[in-house]
């Protein structure tokens, strides 16, 4: 689908006017070859394939609406040990509300939004968008392999000793020692 501007589209944009209030809209959206590549490049991920995207756009309300679906796709990405790449099968459940009269959320209410699922209902429910987001949040932030290990890694100053993750837990030991004493003890 490419909307009037040009730009591709992900899935149905519904007007919210031409809407039943009366009964549930199932969506389901299967894309193609096109939509497949744009998505990828705008994610910035190598490769996206078998994307498949269902639920149900229910009314909440007289005016609010909900949506319960679920996303799987399939995305390769380069591995961020390796520089391999790296294929993740996604699967993850979506839900977004959308409210009439519910004010947008400020770049100082960012950093703590009341519910990440709500939006503001305006004129469209635009489900590529969803989809896309979606996705987006369900991305693998380090992709890699399967037998891809990030080892431990250890920084200091010329002529210091290094500090280890096991340095920065000082109570670890203290807490074996307990244990130590209080299994030999055999009581608290």
């Amino acid at each position: 689908m490419t909307a009037s501007d040009g730009k591709i589209e992900y899935g149905p944009v519904l007007r919210v006017a031409d809407l039943d209030k009366s009964r549930p809209r199932e969506i389901e959206v299967s894309l193609n070859e096109r939509q497949l590549k744009a998505l990828a490049d705008e994610l910035g991920i190598d490769d996206l394939r078998k994307v498949r995207f269902t639920g149900t756009l229910k009314p909440l309300s007289k005016r609010d609406w909900r949506f319960t679906g679920h996303i799987g796709a399939t995305v390769d990405q380069m591995s961020v040990i390796s520089l391999d790449p790296v294929t993740t099968r996604i699967e993850e459940d979506v839900e977004r509300t959308w409210i009439a009269g519910l004010e947008p959320t400020t770049a100082d209410e960012s950093e703590t939004p009341k519910d990440v699922d709500q939006e503001p209902l305006g004129t469209e429910i635009d489900m590529g968008t969803v989809l896309a987001e979606a996705l987006a949040l369900a991305l693998p932030d380090y992709p890699r392999g399967d037998e891809e290990v990030i080892g431990e890694q250890v920084f200091t100053e010329p002529g210091k000793e290094a500090m280890t993750d096991e340095d920065a837990k000082p109570f670890a030991g203290l807490a074996a020692l307990r244990d130590k004493l209080t299994g030999e003890g055999g009581h608290d």
